[in-house]
């Protein structure tokens, strides 16, 4: 199965809605709850970050009987220094992203914890590419 979303930076309202509809998904597959939570998790983060700090983004999202792979592109700012941004609680987020509750350095450090594997690649002034795999089985 194959599902793509848009994602729109800024729109706040709208964040969120990605990661439920592939937890319902999920759900109705009968993958084991603690799986989901992970992957549900993961999406979340993944989604808020793009709605956080870019223009817009895609969220591509592969499942089969074994795993489930998400590729998500933005076209944002980029990150700098990925090694500095996978550290707890470090976040370029701005005063009125935190203002709304979001923006606490963990979202990358959660998708690290939460995925199986994790893949973060970023262009400075162009964008950030994160691909991201869990596995059905442990």
């Amino acid at each position: 199965m194959h599902f793509e979303y848009e994602i729109e930076g800024g729109d706040f309202s709208s964040a969120g809605k990605a990661s439920s509809d592939i937890k319902k998904i999920l759900k109705q597959l009968n993958i084991d709850p603690q799986i989901v939570r992970r992957i549900a998790i993961a999406l979340y983060e993944a989604e808020v970050n793009v709605v956080a700090h870019a223009c817009k983004g895609i969220m591509k999202v592969d499942l089969d009987a074994h795993k489930i792979k998400i590729l998500l592109e933005d076209e944002g700012p980029g990150i700098e220094n990925i090694e500095r941004a996978m550290q707890e609680g470090f976040s370029t987020a701005s005063d009125e992203v935190r203002q709304m509750g979001f923006g606490a350095g963990m979202g990358l450090p959660n998708i690290k914890r939460n995925t199986d594997e994790m893949r973060l690649t970023s262009v400075p002034g162009r964008g950030t590419t994160l691909e991201m795999t869990v596995n059905f089985s442990q």
